[in-house]
């Protein structure tokens, strides 16, 4: 594996330096990736010596054959992460890692696709999509994984092609964006039911009660979709769809945002009276979202525009509207500390995938290092003392 290291904006000439104004890090920070092309996740660790790609795990099972890693997931203890493989014959699955030596340490098979995932706040669940980004157009469900025991122990219906697995921060409510419904929907994480579910139309804006309504014969509401570029289709002339990829919940839990793909707007709703508070408009493509440990910023990846945009998450300002290395940019982590968000960008053709680094306090891109190709799934593992 080839990985470059790109300088860091604090060792840049004295003039750029004092236009940025960004400090080197104190610390070491250590994010997983996934490439799904290559069946690999790799180790990053950004610190004062820039970024690099510390070690790698193959988690395929045949040369011949892409298995597709598509999500990753922390445990809230960092003693272990969980991967989707994305492809299988029939299904996918989740299959969990020790974070300090990478060894398997079980598997269990999900739905068609599974794709984004996180764990309960107690590590004892993982909330995992099955995307079905394959399949027919039907509709898909959310499987809910005992993370020690790694048993399936419920699989809930909920609407086509769910993406964007997020749970609030008390674990009480997990959300999912339903891509070909038009629709955000909600789950109880103490019934493991739906519990409701809200369109996102532009114009047509509505919170309902219960499961999300199957629109037409195929599983959706008839409008046109991006399913082979997964977001990266621009809307047509007179196209109002969400095309939501995306379902971030506060810190508070008194809101969540929903990435409109297709519009490119943020839809922001009450969590208590599951009404709009206001559509904030994003960058082309807006695809994932993060929020800050704080709860004071949001951070949105802009699928087809190669950019990162970081809003204020009380008003909805854009801060900042920041280039990434390459395109098809794709997830967000975020550090412990909230000095950092690590972009995961996919690339284009036979380029490697990319893991930038955007230093928070100035805004700026400050390193970035390669990866495999497709890079997608990200998430942040830990902290540490400088690595000597």
């Amino acid at each position: 594996m080839r990985a470059a290291v790109l300088t860091a904006v604090w060792c840049a000439p004295l003039a750029l330096r004092a236009q940025t104004a960004a400090q080197p890090p104190l610390r070491d920070y250590l994010v997983l990736v996934a490439s799904e092309s290559v069946d690999r996740v790799a180790l990053v660790r950004f610190g004062p010596a820039g970024a690099r790609v510390e070690r790698e795990k193959y988690v395929g099972w045949s040369k011949m054959e892409v298995a597709g890693p598509h999500g990753v997931a922390v445990a809230p203890d960092a003693k272990s992460y969980f991967v989707t493989i994305a492809h299988g014959t029939p299904f996918g699955k989740l299959v969990k890692y020790d974070a300090a030596t990478d060894a398997m340490l079980g598997s269990v098979m999900l739905g068609n696709f599974p794709a984004t995932a996180q764990l309960s706040p107690d590590g004892a669940l993982v909330f995992v999509v099955n995307f079905n980004l394959h399949g027919d157009m039907e509709t898909s469900d959310v499987s809910v994984v005992a993370a020690t025991e790694m048993v399936e122990i419920a699989r809930i219906r909920t609407c086509t092609m769910p993406h964007g697995s997020r749970l609030s921060s008390d674990g009480t409510k997990h959300y999912s964006a339903c891509m070909m419904d038009e629709t955000l929907a909600e789950i109880d994480a103490s019934t493991l039911l739906v519990s409701r579910h809200f369109f996102l139309t532009t114009g047509k804006e509505m919170g309902m009660p219960g499961a999300p309504a199957v629109r037409g014969a195929s599983g959706h509401d008839g409008a046109s979709h991006d399913m082979s570029g997964h977001g990266m289709e621009p809307p047509k002339p007179g196209d109002v769809s969400c095309s939501p990829t995306w379902a971030q919940p506060s810190r508070d839990g008194t809101r969540v945002w929903v990435a409109c793909n297709k519009s490119s707007d943020l839809v922001e709703i009450d969590t208590k009276s599951w009404t709009l508070v206001r559509r904030i408009p994003a960058g082309p493509g807006v695809y994932n979202l993060a929020v800050t440990n704080s709860g004071a910023r949001l951070i949105a990846t802009n699928k087809r525009d190669a950019s990162v945009s970081v809003f204020d998450a009380v008003s909805g300002k854009e801060l900042a509207r920041i280039p990434t290395t390459r395109k098809v940019v794709h997830g967000i982590a975020v550090s412990d500390d909230d000095r950092y968000a690590f972009i995961s960008v996919e690339g284009v053709g036979s380029e490697p995938g990319t893991v930038d680094v955007i230093d928070l306090t100035s805004l700026q891109k400050v390193a970035s290092v390669e990866v495999g190709q497709q890079a997608g799934g990200i998430d942040f593992l830990r902290s540490e003392p400088v690595k000597r």
